[in-house]
């Protein structure tokens, strides 16, 4: 896959009219595109959107969209009533990505309250928001890179923070999708820490060990103690008899 998330509009549109054509399945088009593919959702996601408004549904705005708390309510109430799936609404709707609704949704089934949208939200010193998918991330990532990086729009427009965008952007530049990893919380094994730390590692091994040797030691001594209270009990029991 392109080192870059950004695919132009005359390649999305080309490969939807090859699939509805039959020329090429997905499969093929993820090949010729450079995408994984796994990744092959993002062409369906291309599809739904191009059989409802065509080639239109692939020219970025001028500026962000702007969702209202009615238009928020009518939609997520249009999925929770089985109208429609979440795939179907974005389309029908060209809401900007389906993980968008999805938060929606989660908003609406937890009671909190969905907000107007405002695209001019200060976000440069915000704290990160919330958790993010690796999905997520590759959406943030490509809305920015579409969007002339613009960082301050793609923090307000998914509710993650300004320097959330620039680190995922630039770890993307440098290492690709693995950049987008989040390996928070993951234990390093031991040849992947400097020597302090493996030291600091067997240190902590050693005094489990001394712990785990000890505890044995003291059980040991219970056993025998028990071992011997039982047998002068018995002895007493056999001198009364």
């Amino acid at each position: 896959m392109s080192r870059y998330l950004k695919y132009t509009i005359e390649q999305k549109i080309r490969a939807c009219e090859d699939y509805l054509s039959g020329a090429l399945p997905v499969s093929e088009i993820c090949v010729r595109l450079g995408m994984s593919p796994k990744n092959g959702m993002t062409i369906y996601k291309w599809l739904d959107k191009y059989k409802i408004w065509g080639a239109d549904a692939f020219i970025p705005s001028s500026k962000n969209k702007s969702y209202t708390r009615e238009f928020k309510l009518r939609v997520v109430e249009e999925y929770i009533s089985g109208q429609a799936s979440v795939r179907e609404i974005v389309a029908k709707y060209n809401i900007s990505s389906m993980s968008m609704l999805e938060r929606w949704i989660s908003l609406y089934n937890a009671n909190r309250e969905l907000k107007d949208y405002d695209p001019k939200r200060e976000v440069y010193m915000a704290e990160a928001r919330r958790k993010t998918t690796m999905e997520e991330r590759k959406e943030i990532v490509e809305y920015c890179i579409e969007h002339n990086r613009d960082y301050k729009g793609a923090a307000s427009k998914y509710d993650v923070s300004y320097s959330q965008v620039y680190s995922w952007v630039k770890k993307y530049v440098t290492n690709g999708e693995e950049g987008l990893t989040d390996k928070r919380g993951r234990h390093k094994a031991d040849d992947e820490v400097d020597e302090l730390e493996r030291l600091r590692r067997e240190n902590l091994r050693l005094k489990r060990q001394l712990q785990e040797k000890d505890m044995a030691v003291e059980l040991l001594k219970k056993v025998k103690e028990f071992e011997r209270m039982w047998g002068l009990g018995k002895y007493v029991t056999n001198l009364n008899i």
